[in-house]
């Protein structure tokens, strides 16, 4: 794949460890603006600890990130936060009892203020403008956001979290398996925005471990399996029944199959025995009640 601009966000031979566990082992991939880089895997792949080096959760044990071109080293969320890398996880960090402006500037609440000093306060009817105007620019129509954010759907309440990040000047935006929980209506409002994200010249990094959400909207994909990389691959480099054969590991399904073949022969061949054992019982029964009433196997008295 050619690509005129430099990527906004790249890492290189990145490995973590927790004690004795490798989590990560050498991993690299790069994320350009414009383009939906889908990161998959099965569960303990590594994609979660992956996200939380790129979003400052944790340092890395070895390797570097470079953003648009310089290596920098977060120490913190918010490192990650100020230098434009958002994420929103899966749990969406949100208090389903408070309002959805306020949901929407939570930890930021400062931009909305007026006054100073002891004098300051919320300036609700502004933040409330605020969020409805970003949440009408992804097709969501809110009536009242000073409803309660849990009275949203969860497609809904993942598109709040998503607007939220790209108000605040993200420029990557990590997905923490955002459809994981929903139906297919809602994981299409989220897929919608998504693509909207990525046309805002965004570099977005959809995690998932579903396939069929990953090609709806997916430019690049990138396999993780136990904490290496398989492969990064253009959407015209491979198809989809290849990605989900990796996903699910080709080679150990292959054994798999293997082995289950295997028990399938053994058990036919114990039924085989068990069958001739049952028969054998059932002719020595047939001899011994013959034997106890005086006759033999063909009626007759011996």
């Amino acid at each position: 794949m050619m690509r005129s601009r430099p990527p906004l966000v790249e890492v290189e031979n990145l490995s973590k460890r927790f004690g004795t566990v490798v989590a990560l082992s050498g991993v690299s991939m790069r994320v350009f603006p414009g383009e939906v880089h889908c990161l998959l895997g099965d569960n303990g792949a590594g994609k979660s600890t992956l996200i939380k080096i790129l979003s400052g959760v944790h340092r890395p044990s070895a390797g570097r990130i470079l953003l648009d071109g310089q290596e920098v080293v977060f120490h913190s969320p918010r490192d990650a936060l100020d230098r434009g890398i958002a994420t929103v996880y899966q749990d969406l960090a949100m208090i389903p009892l408070m309002s959805i402006a306020r949901n929407f500037f939570m930890g930021r609440e400062h931009v909305v203020t007026r006054g100073r000093g002891l004098l300051a306060r919320l300036d609700m009817r502004r933040a409330n403008a605020i969020a409805r105007e970003e949440l009408a620019r992804i097709g969501i129509d809110v009536r009242d956001p000073a409803q309660a954010v849990g009275t949203l759907s969860g497609g809904e309440r993942q598109c709040v979290a998503i607007a939220r990040a790209v108000y605040f000047g993200a420029r990557v935006l990590i997905l923490d398996e955002p459809t994981s929980a929903l139906g297919v209506k809602q994981a299409s409002v989220v897929l919608r925005y998504i693509a909207q994200a990525r046309a805002r010249n965004l570099g977005v990094i959809f995690i998932t471990h579903n396939v069929h959400h990953a090609w709806a909207v997916g430019n690049v994909f990138t396999v993780l399996n136990r904490g290496r990389t398989l492969g990064t691959f253009g959407k015209d480099e491979i198809t989809r029944e290849q990605l989900l054969t990796m996903m699910a590991g080709g080679r150990e399904l292959e054994e798999l199959s293997a082995e289950l073949e295997e028990f399938a022969r053994a058990d036919a061949a114990r039924a085989i025995d068990v069958a001739a054992e049952e028969k054998e019982v059932a002719a020595t029964l047939r001899r011994e009640v013959a034997f106890g009433s005086g006759f033999s196997d063909d009626g007759r008295r011996p």
